[in-house]
C-alpha cells in the first residue's frame, strides 16, 4: 500500500512540472503580409477583396527575416525600422527602438500572439491603440509575403 501511495505521489509531482517553452523566433523569422485586418471588431481589409474599407493594408509588411532587425511597413506604406524580440513565454512580439517613432509611441510597438504561429499564419493583436487607425486596437492575420 505504501508503495502505491509513493508511486502516486511521485507521479503527481512529476506531472506538475512546467513544460519548457520552445522559442518561436525561427518559425516567425520571415517577411509577413496582411491577409486580414480588423480595426476593433470591424474587418477593414481582406487580401484580394475589391471592397476593402482600408485598401492601404495591401502595403502592410512585417519583416522579421533578420534576427537583429525589424521593419514594419504600416498601411500608409512608410517603413519604421528597429529590433524585434519575443517575450520569454512566446505570448508577445515586441518591436523596439523604431525609427521614425510611430505616432504616440516611445519607439516601441507590442503585439499579443493570439494563436500558436505556424509556417503559414501569424495571428497578432496590437497591445495598444493605433493613432493611424483612429485609436483602435488592431488584429492582424498575417501570411508569408510573396
Amino acid at each position: 500500500m505504501k508503495r502505491i501511495a509513493f508511486f502516486i505521489l511521485i507521479s503527481v509531482v512529476a506531472g506538475c512540472r512546467p513544460k519548457a517553452v520552445t522559442p518561436i523566433n525561427d518559425l516567425i523569422g520571415k517577411i509577413w503580409q496582411a491577409k486580414q485586418v480588423k480595426e476593433g471588431t470591424t474587418v477593414v481589409y481582406t487580401a484580394g477583396a475589391t471592397s476593402n474599407v482600408r485598401p492601404g493594408y495591401v502595403n502592410f509588411r512585417l519583416n522579421l527575416s533578420q534576427a537583429d532587425k525589424a521593419i514594419l511597413t504600416d498601411l500608409d506604406g512608410r517603413p519604421t525600422t528597429g529590433t524585434w524580440s519575443i517575450s520569454p513565454d512566446n505570448q508577445r512580439l515586441i518591436l523596439e527602438n523604431l525609427t521614425p517613432k510611430p505616432s504616440g509611441s516611445i519607439g516601441t510597438v507590442e503585439f499579443y500572439i493570439t494563436a500558436t504561429p505556424t509556417e503559414a499564419e501569424l495571428h497578432l493583436l496590437r497591445t495598444s491603440e493605433s493613432r493611424k487607425t483612429g485609436n483602435s486596437l488592431n488584429e492582424y492575420l498575417l501570411v508569408p509575403a510573396n
